[in-house]
């Protein structure tokens, strides 16, 4: 399978990118198709980088605008875990989709996932043809954990998500650390090293959840969780709202990476800001989510890094802080190397690419990446390629009315319509 796109912007440069079997063959201005390829013109449009979404719930579509303006944990234990007791599998695989169109809609070509019947987001993934590290939710403590162990809960996901593959990877989801017992996650952290999965968890999102840790383990979560030996390289921790310098010290000492999500705490009010200077201070690979629609309520990642810069600037009383470049690279999950994204269009790299309009109103005038940051939207996105397949040419994904007409009829099941 290959592809070329021809008449292409990049660098200020008209380009020609091809792309065999899934990775990029060439790119450059004197770069030609070949017979056999399947030829898109871009007209012009802009070349960029898909986006990496560090941290979603995808199937959470079906909760969108569902016990809206609750704080968190009063949103979670009265009207997001009472539903979720009842989801059936193609539940989740329609939920699923309907995020993959929205993702592909605005320009997320890669997302890390955490939610129930795993095996039926990994379905969605790869029918809708993006990428995901998928892991199902792991629970032994508190309302939500059901009768099985840790142990078995995991063989089970593992056994629906099956190998790594092309488009999906594997991972390991303790829910956090007031839902996982401290025996649960010690397990957890050897499983991880034995089977080369990475983890991905929540922690310090609220300021009860600290207090809590200290009053019943006597240090702080991410202190807790590297005495559980669950803080590494293949760790992924959501949020981070309310971690201290000691803790970001030790985070960047154990390589793990942050995947900062700030619509979604300013919609449930979690109280802080996150720390993005302290953290890239000490070195923490760091990473941008929407968190699940229930809780944000959108995907476009578009919204979420003009907000996200916009914070940092805001909270740090400083217009130089998270300049519009390291903003887009965060984006891109190009601060991360367990995030699997890159701001590079090079041979050899994944062929996973947007075409942007860059004649339109957002983008025509001004700094490029400015205006990537600050002005565009989602909407700015005609073209979407995954793994040199086209999942979306003009801003049409095909398969959307019955995707739509799918979920609609599965909230209606849940009570959710």
């Amino acid at each position: 399978m290959s592809l070329a796109v021809v008449n292409a912007r990049l660098d200020g440069k008209r380009v020609t990118l091809r792309a065999e079997d899934g990775v990029i063959a060439r790119v450059g201005p004197r770069v030609k198709p070949r017979k056999d390829d399947e030829v898109i013109d871009a007209g012009g449009m802009a070349l960029a980088p898909g986006l990496v979404n560090g941290h979603t719930h995808a199937a959470m579509t079906l909760f969108r605008g569902h016990g809206a303006d609750l704080p968190l944990m009063d949103w979670l234990q009265q009207a997001i875990w009472p539903v979720e007791a009842h989801l059936e599998p193609d539940d989740v695989y329609w939920g699923t989709r309907l995020a993959c169109v929205e993702m592909i809609r605005t320009g997320t070509v890669r997302f890390w996932d955490m939610y129930w019947n795993p095996g039926a987001t990994a379905r969605a993934v790869e029918d809708a043809g993006l990428r995901a590290t998928i892991s199902g939710p792991l629970f032994d403590l508190g309302d939500a954990a059901g009768e099985t162990t840790i142990e078995e809960q995991v063989e089970r996901g593992l056994e629906e998500i099956g190998e790594a593959r092309e488009l999906v990877q594997p991972a390991l989801g303790p829910h956090s650390i007031y839902a996982v017992s401290e025996r649960a996650l010690r397990w957890i952290a050897e499983s991880s090293a034995e089977r080369d999965l990475p983890v991905q968890i929540h922690l310090s999102e609220i300021e009860e959840e600290v207090l809590r840790c200290v009053a019943d383990h006597g240090v702080r979560p991410a202190e807790y969780l590297h005495r559980t030996g669950l803080l590494g390289p293949r760790t992924l921790i959501a949020h981070g709202v309310w971690l201290d310098e000691e803790e970001l010290a030790l985070i960047a000492a154990q390589g793990a990476t942050l995947v900062t999500n700030p619509v979604a705490n300013l919609k449930l009010a979690v109280g802080r800001v996150f720390p993005y200077r302290s953290a890239r201070r000490h070195g923490i690979h760091v990473g941008l989510g929407t968190d699940g629609a229930g809780s944000n309520n959108s995907l476009d990642l578009f919204q979420d890094l003009k907000i996200l810069a916009l914070l940092q600037k805001h909270e740090a009383r400083d217009a130089t802080a998270l300049p519009a470049q390291e903003a887009w690279e965060v984006a891109t999950g190009a601060l991360s190397p367990l995030l699997g994204g890159s701001t590079e269009l090079a041979p050899g790299a994944p062929a996973d690419f947007l075409l942007l309009q860059g004649d339109g109103p957002e983008l025509a005038v001004g700094d490029f990446v400015a205006g990537l940051v600050y002005a565009a939207s989602g909407a700015v996105v005609d073209t979407t390629v995954v793994n040199g397949k086209v999942l979306m040419r003009g801003g049409s994904v095909a398969g959307t009315d019955e995707v739509v007409a799918e979920v609609r009829a599965r909230c209606r099941r849940l009570g959710l319509a």
